[in-house]
């Protein structure tokens, strides 16, 4: 449970202003709310304190003793102490936070500890939204770059030791995250100056995460103009999403201005929209739209190429994967940039002409939200349902969430935004009249969260503004109920009621509701059907939300005298606005709904209430019926019908619940009498256990009345019923009823008499005692009488439920108001007045059941003559077990379930004190007993908890021997009998132990079950998260909870006694029983499932250690001769996620864990092996390096001991036990010790195994695949297992082989950092050196590139020094670049470890094999499986032959003979075997890195020799794999290493003339490679072939000529500035800091592109027109820019596209006889060129979706509308028109109100195009009133054979397409000038086509959008205007 979960509404005191978020007394007083809730003393402060010190104590020596594991469990402790509102001084939390996050960054740790970690935390900062956070920047202050340190291993790892399932790099960006804010600020500038230099093309998905996971909230001016200039430049989602939260979230952290927490200079400055400029508000908003997902123009999804760009990136920047809610993130950044900042538009509310000057509510925030909402809006109906609908109400429900959180808390006293900059009335009307109609119309949408968020929305809407939202609703409500042929509509409107409940019951709230509640119940009735479940849930989901707010009682004037005066006292009348007092907010038409005054409000709402009484028994009669109509019960669970069945009556039981509470007296004894006298004249086997339900909840209201009137009939009826052999047929599993047991059970098992006692509730345990003796002779008679399974477990679990009502603490009275209120004669002569009331927490009256002495000894009764006379009967029946019958087996399951019946009723009951440990599972060597973890001692309402008490010790005594008996029934049985006869006792044992085990305080399903209750309750009444107040029962969820927690504290971390002990090894040999009955590990109530909880396998633990005591029964279970279900038992529990994590972090079991899986070779069966294979692969999860080190650690961590000795300042000295301290310290070496012993004796045991001969190869896959994770970087491993990874690297089994390969680069990687390091944390971070490492300074980049950025150099001017990566320099140089020197002629300059000496030679033995390398290369050369028709390099196979070989370790040993293996195989006609010797080659040449000049040569020159031959051979199916090997060897080196390569290269000939097109592109796909390669280092060359390409660009390799160009362009964009510093300046004052708006090859593109007319004109008729200069040309460029447009760096494309439209170049041309027309729209309609046609349309529309600079929005729009003024040609018009769309959409928000003019004009002018094609498309996108109308008016069609017949068609087409745009851009809306539009339209509607088709199409469209709220609109229309719209649907009647 989180700390938020316990701490919804804090005290009182708390709020006052005077005391701090964090500070020690809030705190305490919040803390002092939960307490006085409870009826028992609880801890005082101090004794709190002092377990916390206790907790801290025990974590420091674990710390300091590098006891990591047992660090953990420590965790959890403080977590849950911690959960439970512990006052927490700041400092302490503070420092305990340092100590944390130090811990976070020690090195080698497993990834599963340092998440656990991390979640501490995130715990101690209390940093989750909307919540307080704990620690203010002022307590507590971070260092960033120990973080940093770490962080960098994890972004950009080694890549042969990188491990794709790894996820550190996430967890330390989540530290850095819940860090930043304590970064210290002014070090803001030292952190950009640390990333900003590491930002590449290639890096900025990585290093934009670690910007906005780093950078702190304070002084955002610093970086935030940085941001935003990096935003524009890059297309990419990724970094959409990063950089939207961060505005999102300093939105609002700077609400306050220099008011903030961080002060005039931290805070940001308020700009024109909030923190925002005009210009980034506008791209901010841009960003907005796009996110919103809506198809536009052909598409059905988002039109952003953001997506396909992020999948070009690096895979290791994919691996940061963080869940954004970017809905959530905008929604905060709109409704924190709302304020009063500009003028106010006026809205024609005061009967003046609406202006369109000023903004809505004078916020621009607002204005921009609205014409958001306005673009989207559509989208947003029913009929428009896509996968945009669930996006776009998410954000809707967002803003109204973050909307309502802001304003309340402008509302506190002490909020600290300014009055200038806070919400006003007018911002919050206008805001929600924004958002009402889009929320009203997706209610009835078709996806259940699509309505879940509308109606959140709307709640949100009811609560803020319930006069402009509750009348619509209500409107929706009576026609959604009244229709009952639409049951979607029915049940949206119930689910919105339930939604608005509070609203519609509260007149403080919502004046005018009342009245409606008693009509809308009555129309609820019906809904109550099952034959439609959903329906009835949703109705009685609104019951339940109304009736559980008021008290249900007839206060009418027949009833009751009421004067009929106002009786509201002063606090209670309605708060009103008097500046609009006298007229509804402007904007709103009146719903139709009169309004009246507060007393005849009241006094309607009072006349309401005489239907009650006939309400409340339509409502039980229906339900009646619906029982009745129930399927039969049956099935293993004994359920009612299916999982809807089951639904429907648990939503019918929460609301009768509910309806039954809040009943008055009257009308409950109505209920009660209806009832009863159902219950004594029917017994309906199909309803018994719904009946039963219903009558719990007559007993929960009142159990006096109910027990009374029930419990003698029942008495009466069980006890005829048995007389006459009811439950008399003996059975003891599941069956179906017995016909004739129907009464007995109705009576009984789950209905009447288990219903009076289903709740304790009110005075039930007083008519327990009342009644106590009667209950205890029928409690003895039925145990004895009922004999079939069915009647002994209904009396079971009456028993249950009697004893938990006598013997548990728990709340009374959950009604909506205080007892003390409920009969109060004040309360009841105003009670509609008090519907809806609300609490706060200490305003509240918890009532408990507290167990008295009475009730006490009530149980003990129970326990002496119902529990010990039935465990007599067990223990005579187990004496003679061997000569059972089924009699005797009936007695035996039936006694013993009596017996765990009555204990698993008082889980509560004992507090169990200290145990005497006979097994603590400890290893005395290693481990100190003090550091088991301990159960949190607090008080938790236990019955009895004195044992010196008589009554404890008589209670400990019954359930002492109800242990050791079912131990024993255990081990008889076991012994005894192997049959199947015995399974039911078996498994009745299994959960007898169950019961004794884990039913005791609660468990964890119990008490997660009450917390979510908890939450939901509480969150369905709250307006925003820091609400104080909420419904009466919230607050005794919350009281529950609570001490529900304290008891889970108890039911953790017990000690195990000896009879525990016992039970658990019950349960295992239950666990690997030959039977699955009484194994099945997904039963929860069987043995597995049983020990799986009680041991805790998934923290934490119930018992403690109770896992390793389990561990060596499992694995003496798999052992030879064992029977095979016997072992896969136990490979079930080991199967188990807790089990295989617990075991391989053991240092005991973790090598007798892998060792056993592998010894199970002795059983053959098929379901066992392929058990122990799954069983084996997930273990691998578990195994890797760290998780080896963590337990073995002996690094030094100054900054965690530091971190802890500042915390002990904070705690008294003896918070440290030195006694304890000297042991663990003097234990912790041996610990060490012990684990590295283990570790090297599993690591020869597994190999052993695998090396045996007689071992099955999957079994010696199982080994491989264990040694491969056992791997260490700090420990060398044995050389028999080097030698053994190389021999297997060369098996015919390809999964051996490829984990043998992998195994052997690891291998050989930990030689060399182990080599190369200095330190350790040099060698866990991977921090170590080459030998041969220098950092290069880069005072001037322009000397470095000289010296090192050139593609070649002449031959002994090379220098010394060779640079592979230059990861910096596109915007800023780091000071150093990382280089090597040049090894010279001569020795090796390597020498390795001396421990690993032997490791190598081992591998140099097995590679020294004649036939090593043959058959390595025979095995590669082999087809592959996966059938690819195009082979590709295998990275594996490279990076082997990379790390072994003549490569990295063993250098030139075996070169000759790897060569002599690869000469053949590259002229080899077979293309696997070729690609074999490519692997060998590009591994072998990678590897000689370092090599000897002499050496280096040689090899050089043998590849150099053969490139031509291989360049000869290279075909299409083999030309991938070889251009693979290219990049390989080209990638990340530097050229002068490659220099034979590069120079190939470079001398290929590029031909363009050849006759195959293969040939030709094939030299250029080889050139892209070098190009992308050498990247920086080809800007020398860049120019030249640049020049050469665009010269070249007609021929038809079009693909590789645009590539090539794309890529030298890409290389070429590097905005670099000197420094850091100079970068951040430029994007504060300059206007394109990355050089975006810059056009390269401006001139030389314009050339190629002005001869396209002429081109045009000369293309060659078809078929030859693909060979035409104009398609050729055209293909090329439309090509590149696709390929731009589609990557990361596609803003770069708009300086060229717009700088074409002003030199009319690709997007205008003029000739003598055309006007200006977009040449790239002309292409598009060349209809006999598919290619071109298809390219030219994609790419428009790609340039429209693709967000340009805001400068060029203008441009590309003006050129558009030029290119449809001046087309001749309608179908270049009628192709622009869409991408027209496109664009205006994806920009609207950005472009200029002149700019939107000019739009409109064109498109009104597209209406009158000759062209039907034009018109219609037009007419899309149209507003504009007057000119439609005259047209339409002014225009007659003359007589078809008229000469201007034709034009006059046309004429009137485009005006009714006009009109009728008009009315489809208000779909959802009937605007005052609309309904006279019906009549113009009328008029047309039988003129010829395309007219009369238009005019339908309209009126079709204009019903399916207005059908939801036609009976609003239709008022809006007289009845001339009706018909007429009838008219236009379908045509005149022939008739009329």
């Amino acid at each position: 449970m989180d700390d938020d979960d316990v701490s919804v509404p804090d005290s009182p005191s708390s709020e006052s202003g005077t005391l701090s978020p964090g500070s020690l007394e809030k705190q305490r007083a919040s803390l002092q709310s939960y307490l006085n809730a409870l009826p028992y003393q609880c801890e005082s402060p101090e004794e709190m304190n002092a377990r916390l010190e206790y907790i801290v104590g025990r974590i420091s020596v674990c710390a300091e003793t590098k006891n990591w594991l047992v660090l953990t469990t420590w965790d959890a402790t403080a977590t849950r102490l911690a959960s439970h509102a512990l006052p927490m001084a700041k400092p302490i939390r503070a420092k305990l936070t340092r100590v944390y996050f130090e811990l976070c960054l020690v090195p080698g740790i497993e990834p599963r500890v340092m998440r656990s970690w991390a979640d501490m935390l995130s715990r101690l900062i209390c940093n989750k939204p909307d919540s307080r956070r704990k620690l203010d920047t002022t307590d507590l202050q971070l260092p960033w770059k120990p973080l940093w340190r770490v962080l960098q291993k994890e972004l950009w790892p080694k890549k042969r030791m990188h491990d794709s399932s790894r996820n550190v790099v996430n967890i330390l960006l989540f530290v850095a995250e819940q860090c930043r804010r304590y970064f210290p600020t002014t070090e803001i500038s030292e952190m950009l100056s640390t990333f900003l230099p590491m930002l590449t093309k290639d890096t900025v998905l990585t290093i934009v995460p670690v910007l906005t996971s780093f950078l702190p909230p304070s002084h955002p001016s610093i970086y935030m103009p940085s941001v935003f200039s990096l935003w524009e430049a890059f297309n990419s989602s990724v970094i959409d999403d990063r950089l939207i939260e961060l505005c999102g979230e300093l939105s609002e952290e700077h609400i306050a201005g220099e008011y903030s927490e961080y002060g005039p200079e931290g805070c940001a400055q308020w700009k024109d929209v909030g923190l925002w400029s005009d210009a980034e508000w506008t791209f901010l908003i841009g960003k907005t739209l796009g996110s919103m997902n809506v198809p536009v123009g052909a598409t059905r999804g988002a039109s952003t190429t953001a997506g396909h760009a992020d999948s070009m990136a690096d895979k290791q920047s994919l691996r940061i994967k963080k869940l954004i809610n970017r809905s959530g993130a905008l929604a905060k950044l709109i409704v924190y940039s709302l304020s009063l900042d500009a003028p106010i538009r006026d809205n024609g509310s005061d009967g003046s002409t609406l202006s369109s000057e000023g903004f809505v509510a004078g916020s621009r925030a607002l204005d921009s939200l609205d014409k958001l909402i306005t673009s989207v809006e559509s989208f947003f109906h029913p009929s428009n349902y896509g996968i945009w609908s669930l996006n776009l109400t998410h954000f809707v429900q967002r803003l109204m969430a973050e909307f309502s959180k802001r304003w309340k808390e402008e509302q506190q006293p002490h909020c600290k935004t300014p009055v200038t900059r806070r919400l006003t009335p007018e911002i919050r009307r206008n805001f929600i009249m924004i958002l009402r109609t889009p929320v009203l119309l997706s209610m009835f949408s078709k996806d259940p969260f699509t309505i879940s968020y509308s109606q959140a929305a709307i709640r949100a809407m009811a609560l803020l503004e319930p006069a402009l939202v509750m009348p619509e609703i209500l409107e929706r409500a009576y026609s959604g109920l009244e229709v009952v042929n639409e049951t979607h509509r029915t049940t949206s409107v119930m689910t919105m009621l339930s939604a608005v409940a509070l609203p519609l019951v509260s007149e403080k709230i919502y004046l005018g509701g009342q009245k409606h509640i008693v009509p809308l119940l009555e129309l609820c009735i019906p809904g109550i059907d099952l034959n439609d479940p959903v329906k009835t849930i949703c109705a009685t989901m609104f019951i339940a939300s109304v009736v559980q707010h008021m008290k249900i009682a007839d206060v009418s004037m027949h009833q009751v005298g009421v004067d009929l005066s106002s009786d509201a006292p002063a606090q209670d009348v309605m708060d009103v606005d008097p500046d609009n007092e006298q007229q509804l907010p402007s904007g709103i038409e009146g719903p139709g709904m009169p309004t009246l005054s507060r007393e005849e409000e009241r006094a309607l709402t009072r006349e309401s209430t005489a239907a009650w009484a006939d309400w409340v028994t339509s409502l039980f009669r229906r339900v009646l019926a619906l029982f009745e109509n129930l399927p039969e019960e049956g099935g293993k669970k004994g359920t009612t019908g299916g999982k809807m069945e089951e639904a429907v009556l648990k939503a019918i039981k929460g609301a009768l619940d509910n309806v039954c509470l809040h009943l008055s007296d009257s009308l409950f004894d109505l209920v009660l009498k209806l009832v009863y006298e159902y219950a004594s004249t029917n017994a309906k086997s199909n309803a018994v256990r719904a009946f039963g339900q219903l009558v719990s909840c007559l007993a929960r209201a009142r159990p006096e009345k109910t027990v009374d009137r029930f419990l003698p009939f029942c008495i009466a009826q069980i006890q005829e019923e048995l007389k006459h052999g009811a439950s008399s047929i003996r059975t003891t599993s599941t069956h179906e009823a017995v016909p004739s047991d129907t009464t007995l059970h109705w009576s009984t098992d789950m209905s009447i008499l288990r219903g009076c006692f289903g709740y304790g509730g009110g005075t039930l345990p007083l008519q327990i005692l009342k009644y106590k003796d009667q209950l205890l002779g029928l409690m003895a008679l039925l145990v004895e009488k009922t004999k079939s399974e069915r009647g002994y477990t209904g009396t079971g679990r009456l028993i249950n439920r009697i004893l938990h009502s006598a013997a548990t603490i728990y709340t009374l009275n959950a009604r909506y108001v205080n007892p003390a209120e409920w009969d109060s004669p004040e309360f009841n002569r105003n009670l509609t007045n008090q519907w809806g009331k609300m609490y706060e927490a200490d305003d509240v009256e918890v009532v408990w059941h507290v167990p008295t002495h009475d009730e006490i000894e009530f149980v003990l009764e129970i326990l002496d003559k119902i529990a010990a006379p039935a465990l007599d009967k067990v223990e005579a029946l187990l004496e003679t077990v061997w000569k059972w019958d089924s009699v005797a087996r009936n007695d035996f399951c039936r006694y013993l379930h009596a017996a765990r019946s009555v204990w698993g009723g008082l889980s509560m009951f004992l507090l169990q004190g200290p145990k005497e440990v006979v097994n603590p599972c400890l290893n005395a060597e290693i481990e100190v007993p003090e550091l088991l973890v301990t159960p949190l001692d607090v008080k938790a309402g236990f019955a009895l908890t004195d044992p010196s008490d008589p009554q404890y010790q008589r209670a400990m005594a019954h359930r002492t021997r109800f242990g050791r008996l079912v131990h024993r029934a255990s081990d008889v049985l076991r012994k005894e009998s192997e049959g199947e006869d015995h399974i039911d006792a078996v498994i009745g044992v299994s959960r007898a132990i169950d019961v004794y085990l884990l039913e005791y305080a609660i468990t964890r399903s119990s008490f997660e079950g009450l917390t979510k209750a908890y939450r939901q309750a509480r969150d369905s009444n709250r307006i925003w998260p820091k609400q104080r107040e909420n419904s009466r029962i919230v607050f005794l969820k919350r009281a529950h909870v609570y001490n529900a927690g304290r008891l889970y504290m108890h039911a953790l971390y017990r000690r195990r006694e000896a009879l525990d002990d016992q039970l658990l090894e019950d349960l295992i040999e239950m666990s690997l029983s030959p039977y699955t009955r009484v194994r099945r590990p997904l039963d929860v109530r069987h043995a597995q499932a049983v020990l799986h909880n009680a041991c805790g396998l998934m923290l934490p633990q119930y018992f403690v250690r109770s896992t390793r005591f389990t561990l060596p029964y499992l694995f003496r279970a798999l052992e030879k001769k064992n029977d095979p279900d016997r072992m896969k038992g136990a490979l079930y529990i080991l199967w188990n996620k807790g089990t295989a994590a617990y075991a391989l972090a053991d240092i005991n079991f973790n090598g007798q864990y892998l060792a056993a899986l592998l010894n199970c070779q002795h059983q053959e069966k098929p379901s066992v092996q392929k058990l122990v294979g799954n069983v084996a692969q997930d273990a691998l999860v578990y195994l890797n390096e760290e998780s080896c080190h963590t337990d073995a650690f002996v690094e030094d961590i100054p900054g965690v001991l530091q971190a802890l000795a500042e915390l002990k300042h904070e705690f008294p000295s003896s918070i440290v036990d030195p006694r304890i301290l000297q042991q663990a310290v003097s234990k912790a070496s041996a610990r060490v010790t012990l684990k590295n012993e283990r570790y090297a004796r599993a690591v020869i045991e597994i190999l052993e195994v695998a090396e045996r001969p007689t071992t099955h190869w999957r079994y010696v896959q199982f080994a491989i695949r264990f040694l491969y994770g056992l791997l260490r970087r700090d420990f060398a491993p044995p050389p028999a297992l080097a030698a053994f990874f190389l021999k297997q690297s060369i098996s015919p089994h390809t999964t051996i082989r490829v984990t043998a390969q992998k195994a052997v680069v690891k291998v050989c990687a930990h030689v060399k950092i182990r080599t190369f390091s200095k330190s350790s944390d040099q060698l866990w971070l991977d921090e170590w050196e080459n030998p041969l490492k220098v950092d290069i300074p880069v005072a001037d980049p322009s000397i470095f590139l000289q010296q090192h950025g050139q593609p070649g150099y002449p031959v002994g001017q090379e220098g010394d020094l060779r640079v592979d990566k230059v990861e910096t320099g596109f915007l800023v140089w780091t000071q150093t670049v990382k280089g090597y020197r040049a090894v010279p002629e001569g020795p090796s300059p390597f020498s390795w470890e001396e421990a690993s000496i032997p490791v190598l030679r081992a591998m140099s033995e097995v590679m020294g094999q004649g036939n090593f390398f043959t058959v390595l290369a025979l095995l590669w050369g082999q087809e592959s499986m996966k059938n690819s028709t195009t082979p590709e390099l295998r990275a594996e196979n490279v990076t082997f032959m990379k790390s072994i070989g003549v490569a990295k370790m063993f250098e030139t040993q075996e070169l000759q003979a790897v060569l002599d293996t690869i000469d053949p195989l590259l002229a080899d006609g077979d293309r696997y075997k070729q690609r074999s010797g490519a692997e060998l080659l590009a591994g072998l040449s990678r590897g000689a890195k370092h090599w000897p000049r002499q050496h280096a040569d040689y090899l050089w020159s043998w590849i150099a020799s053969r490139l031509d031959r291989i360049y000869a051979q290279m075909k299409p199916d083999t030309v991938s794999f070889w251009e693979n090997l290219l990049s390989e060897q080209l990638v990340d080196r530097d050229p002068r290493r490659t220099a034979p390569l590069v120079k190939w290269i470079l001398s290929l000939p590029l031909d363009f003339h050849g006759d195959s097109a293969f040939a030709m592109s094939k030299s250029l796909s080889i050139f892209n490679i070098l190009v992308d390669c050498l990247d920086l280092r080809f800007l020398s060359l860049a120019d030249q072939y640049i020049n050469l390409f665009l010269n070249k660009c007609e021929h038809r390799i079009r693909s590789q000529i645009a590539q090539n160009i794309y890529a030298i362009i890409s290389i070429q964009w590097r905005p670099v500035y000197p420094t850091t510093r100079g970068f951040i300046e430029a994007c504060v004052h300059t206007p394109d800091p990355f050089r975006i708006r810059q056009a390269r090859y401006l001139e030389r593109i314009s050339q190629i592109v002005t001869q396209l007319p002429a081109w045009r004109e000369e293309r060659l008729a078809p078929p030859r027109v693909s060979q035409s200069q104009y398609d050729k040309v055209g293909l090329t460029i439309l090509q590149w820019v696709w390929d731009f447009a589609h990557g990361p760096q596609a803003p770069l494309i708009f300086p060229t596209s717009s700088s074409f439209c002003e030199k009319t170049i690709l997007f205008t041309a003029r000739d003598a006889h055309f006007p200006r027309s977009p040449e790239i729209i002309r292409m598009s309609e060349l209809n006999d060129s598919s290619e071109l046609q298809t390219y030219s349309s994609a790419v428009l529309y790609v340039l429209s979706a693709v967000t340009p600079p805001p400068e060029f929005i203008e441009v590309i729009a003006d050129n558009f509308i030029n290119a449809i003024k001046s087309s001749i040609s309608w179908r270049i018009r009628v192709n622009a028109l869409p991408t027209l769309i496109v664009f205006f959409y994806r920009n609207l928000l950005s472009m200029s109100s002149e700019l939107v003019s000019k739009l409109m004009n064109v498109l009104l002018d597209c209406l009158s195009d000759e062209n039907i094609e034009v018109r219609e498309m037009a007419s899309k996108m149209l507003s504009g009133v007057d000119r439609f109308v005259t047209m339409l008016r002014r225009t007659k069609l003359p007589k078809r054979g008229d000469p201007a017949y034709q034009e006059a068609l046309r004429s009137l087409h485009s005006a009714i397409l006009g009109v009728c745009a008009l009315i489809e851009s208000f779909p959802y809306s009937v605007e005052p000038w609309m309904p006279p539009l019906t009549e113009v339209l009328a008029n047309h509607a039988t003129d010829p086509l395309p007219i009369s088709k238009t005019i339908r199409k309209c009126a079709s469209e204009f019903k399916k959008t207005h059908q939801d709220t036609w009976h609003k609109d239709q008022l809006a229309f007289n009845d001339d205007q009706l018909q007429s719209l009838s008219t236009m649907l379908v045509g005149t009647s022939y008739y009329a």
